[in-house]
């Protein structure tokens, strides 16, 4: 339990300055961009300057049995962060420094306070990036994207965090400090920890160091938008772009609510009488195979029905892809607050998953505008609810629970790159079954006994 004995311990350990006790305050970090999960104001938040300050606290925890709960910007849509009792609330609001750029390696070292798009624009100077941009690259950091395995609308030809992290140091629930991996590009010694890390939600350690693995950035791009009057076409176009050996960088989609509700939003011109649009980009070191591959993607887009425009220029670029940035919030305008899911299938299955979810709304009467990444089959279908509203909120998680259904029984998987969190444990038995769950189990148990670590997250620890 949180007490003054265990407050006046971590102003110890922290200083005061960095100790925060005032209801009003704990308050913020009582939630992440999650509606309708369960959650509890923290007993006390601290900001950590440094690993040996986590070490301490991590003695202390143990001795008293008090959860930890890491937090990063707080953007996380599955409850992750989300304190579930009144224990501590670790956030690494200071622990945000670049500790090194290393461009001969092609990597970068940082705490894990570090903003996403910070370490973007550090490392633009040497002509590199960090490839992984989740949709709140501007305030999400690289600790939380660490911890959540995130993704973005680079992923189908860049990939999601975890292809990007090279090593960590963490501090294990028994206070001891732990680094592993490093900046050789080949490293099979023991057993693989990185991959272990990534994802785990802050349930098995409490990360304080990252090696991130970097790239030379594109040095050409081309992007267009494409407008299909069926989905089915504008599936197809996802599939024959693939199977025509072209990766873009980004393939976006937006289904027919989510196109109306942009357009009367932002105001961008798009047309609202089709049925979905497609946001493409190509890129790479050579103008010329980024040409090519543009043809190809108009070639196949009007093989398959669609009209198309192509950005002549960056600010042209940059229009298209505002609209679709203005995606979420323009949906969350409509109502007072939205659901937004992470329902993922095989590319080739993303004209079923939109159907699918087309029927749900019509059954249960509700609306729901789906966008996200087609080239990787990462559909974000999402509900604009009122919560004081009794009725739809009822209708609302029957909904979810038939979306998921759906994902699976296509073949696809319960998250592309938001993560399990609280939101979505009770589904994590029907992906994986009881094998999959024992043995995440066995694992928790194994390296925090005591449960301290982010508990109630990732990990169901009760049938």
């Amino acid at each position: 339990m949180i007490d003054s004995n265990f407050i006046n311990k971590c102003r110890n350990i922290f200083g005061t300055e960095n100790v925060l006790t005032d209801r009003a305050e704990l308050i913020t970090y009582s939630y992440d961009a999650t509606p309708g999960i369960p959650r509890e104001i923290p007993g006390v938040v601290v900001f950590p300057e440094n690993t040996k300050q986590i070490q301490k606290l991590i003695f202390l925890a143990r001795q008293t049995k008090t959860p930890i709960y890491p937090r990063g910007a707080g953007t996380c849509l599955s409850g992750g962060p989300v304190p579930l009792s009144k224990g501590v609330v670790v956030s690494f609001q200071k622990m945000n420094k670049i500790v090194e750029i290393d461009p001969d390696n092609l990597t970068a070292t940082v705490q894990p306070g570090v903003v996403i798009a910070d370490l973007n624009a550090a490392v633009a100077k040497y002509g590199l990036i960090y490839p992984p941009d989740p949709g709140s690259m501007a305030t999400a950091t690289v600790g939380g994207s660490v911890a959540e395995n995130s993704g973005g609308l680079r992923g189908l030809k860049y990939g999601v965090t975890k292809h990007y992290i090279m090593g960590m140091e963490v501090v294990m629930p028994t206070g001891e400090v732990f680094r592993f991996g490093g900046k050789t590009v080949k490293n099979v010694t023991a057993y693989d920890f990185t991959h272990l890390f990534v994802g785990s939600e802050g349930t098995l350690g409490i990360i304080t160091e990252i090696i991130c693995k970097l790239i030379p950035a594109p040095k050409h791009r081309k992007a267009m938008i494409a407008f299909f009057d069926k989905l089915e076409d504008a599936g197809k176009t996802v599939t024959d772009i693939v199977r025509n050996h072209v990766i873009p960088a980004t393939l976006e989609i937006m289904d027919k609510v989510t196109i109306q509700t942009v357009e009367n939003y932002a105001k961008v011109g798009l047309p609202t009488d089709v049925e979905a649009l497609l946001l493409i980009e190509v890129d790479g070191m050579g103008k010329d195979s980024v040409e090519w591959e543009a043809e190809k993607c108009v070639e196949i887009i009007k093989q398959n029905n669609g009209k198309y425009k192509i950005a002549e220029t960056d600010a042209e670029r940059d229009s298209l892809w505002a609209a679709r940035r203005a995606a979420l919030p323009a949906l969350a305008q409509v109502k007072p607050a939205t659901v937004l899911e992470d329902a993922t299938v095989p590319r080739t299955k993303i004209v079923d998953m939109l159907i699918a979810i087309q029927n749900i709304a019509k059954k249960y009467n509700l609306m729901i505008g789906t966008f996200g990444h087609a080239g990787d089959g990462n559909l974000h279908p999402t509900l604009l609810i009122d919560p004081m509203d009794k009725e739809e909120m009822e209708k609302v998680h029957k909904a979810v629970d038939e979306i998921f259904d759906s994902a699976l029984s296509l073949g696809g998987t319960l998250s592309g790159e938001h993560g399990i969190g609280v939101a979505k444990l009770k589904y994590l038995k029907n992906e994986i079954g009881r094998a999959g769950v024992e043995t995440m189990r066995r694992i928790k148990q194994a390296l925090d006994p005591d449960n301290i670590l982010n508990p109630g997250k990732l990990v169901p620890m009760e049938d």
